[in-house]
Parts: structure tokens; C-alpha cells; sequence
């Protein structure tokens, strides 16, 4: 899968680079399996099926949304967007001109 490469030589890498390399990889394979349970749900006539791969869906959203706060609490950088976009009501572009502003860009 290419999302395993990595682009420069390993030994050239942090610890803390590769470490959050694995969580970035780990979070789209995990958002790309609740794409996939969520395509097999949709296409599946038998409905007891379907419940199972809802039920699957949730598993890996919930695993998901466990490797996001470790990479929260791990990137300072993704904190403060994540601080600043989420559990937000207002629009979503209206929310990033006004950061926009207010850091002066």
C-alpha cells in the first residue's frame, strides 16, 4: 500500500516522525475500512448482514477516533486546529477566514 512508504530513508527519520507516520497510515486505513463496511452495508439485501457491517463501521471509527487523540495529544500543531474547528456550530469556512484574520493571514 503507499500509504506504508515512506519518502526519505528510515534512518533520516525521528522517532517521533515514524511514530506519527504509523498513527497517520493507521487513520486512513482505518477511515478507509469504515468507507468499505459502509459500501458492503449499502449493497447487501440481508439485512442481518447489513447490521454486521454497520456494527463493524462503528469498530473502526471507533479506532479511528483513538489514534486521532493520541495524534492530538502528540502534535501540538493538529491540537490547535483541532481546537479550532471541531464541536464548532458556526460555518466551517466563515470559522477559518476568521482564524485566518486573526493570525494575520
Amino acid at each position: 500500500m503507499s500509504s506504508e512508504v515512506l519518502h526519505v530513508p528510515r534512518e533520516r527519520l525521528s522517532a517521533k516522525t515514524l511514530a506519527m507516520h504509523y498513527a497517520i497510515t493507521s487513520l486512513m486505513e482505518e477511515f478507509e475500512a469504515v468507507d468499505w463496511y459502509r459500501q458492503r452495508a449499502d449493497d447487501t439485501e440481508d439485512q442481518e448482514l447489513k447490521k454486521i457491517m454497520l456494527h463493524n463501521a462503528r469498530e473502526e471509527l471507533e479506532h479511528a477516533s483513538m489514534v486521532l487523540e493520541w495524534m492530538r495529544r502528540n502534535d501540538g500543531e493538529l491540537d490547535a486546529q483541532l481546537k479550532e474547528y471541531l464541536f464548532t456550530e458556526q460555518s466551517i469556512t466563515g470559522r477559518e477566514e476568521a482564524a485566518s484574520e486573526k493570525h494575520g493571514l
